[in-house]
């Protein structure tokens, strides 16, 4: 953990309402996260702990009350409420390095299977450490998602500088299917190259299909003004038709040519899409 900077602090609350269309809570164990990737939206969580953009990848704070703190929510939960989804989590990952010793996430997990929580639980990760607690997976309601933006490992060091390798991901995916627990991948965000490299596209969605996962998510890549700013500083010294790529992303051509190839590779793999087809955000590039 080369110039990572690890802080324990106190959390006021751990289990927090959603804006997410999929889940009604989130719990994050940890601000900030060690992968450190270029297109992270949540980069904007540096503020609440007083550190800037820039270093979003270089710090995490791990709130080391977590654990305690689930539990004494829960327990004030009614019945109605312990139907609730809890997504673990949307704003860092559950298992980047530093879970392997605060074991928050897992802490957290069995505090979940203590009370008997009903709801679903959804976990989404980038890492392999999430098969550390198959056993916990398989006593919830659980589900468990991994983000995958590409089978090109190369490229997948370069975007998700320090998170595994996207070949081990699909690795994981594969073993949680064996182990006969609830999958989906997430790709997101939609890489703006593959409206020009299609055969990369075809080739992420055989392997993701090729593990036995039958649901995905699909996301466009989010570019508020600051993620657009990290991206054209790392993507200086790239030609500039890949720089270009990345400053037209946002544009709705480039989304509705992405969204066709995505619908038509669904119908080949037998995949199912959630929440009704492509994700994207509001905000485009005129």
């Amino acid at each position: 953990m080369e110039n990572m900077k690890i802080e324990e602090i106190e959390a006021k609350s751990i289990i927090v309402s959603s804006k997410l269309p999929d889940c009604d809570y989130v719990i994050n164990p940890y601000t900030g996260c060690q992968f450190g990737c270029l297109y992270c939206y949540a980069t904007f969580m540096g503020r609440f702990v007083g550190e800037t953009r820039s270093d979003w990848g270089k710090y995490v704070y791990v709130k080391k009350n977590a654990v305690e703190l689930a539990r004494k929510q829960l327990r004030q939960w009614t019945d109605t409420k312990r139907r609730s989804t809890i997504l673990l989590s949307s704003v860092t990952d559950p298992y980047h390095g530093i879970e392997q010793k605060y074991r928050l996430t897992r802490g957290i997990l069995e505090v979940l299977k203590e009370e008997r929580y009903p709801g679903l639980i959804s976990v989404l990760t980038k890492s392999p450490l999430v098969l550390r607690d198959v056993d916990l997976l398989k006593e919830l309601n659980s589900e468990v998602g991994l983000t995958i933006t590409t089978t090109d490992d190369k490229l997948s060091r370069f975007l998700e500088v320090k998170a595994p390798l996207a070949s081990r991901r699909l690795d994981t995916l594969k073993k949680l299917v064996d182990n006969g627990i609830r999958v989906y991948a997430f790709i997101g965000p939609l890489l703006p190259h593959f409206r020009y490299n299609p055969d990369l596209l075809d080739s992420l969605m055989h392997s993701i299909a090729d593990t036995g996962t039958r649901d995905i998510y699909v996301e466009h890549l989010n570019l508020p003004s600051y993620v657009r700013e990290r991206m054209q500083k790392e993507l200086s010294s790239e030609p500039e038709q890949v720089q270009e790529l990345y400053r037209n992303a946002n544009t709705q051509q480039n989304r509705d040519i992405l969204t066709e190839m995505i619908n038509g590779l669904i119908q080949k793999y037998n995949l199912n899409i959630r929440l009704g087809g492509t994700i994207y955000h509001q905000e485009l590039n005129k």
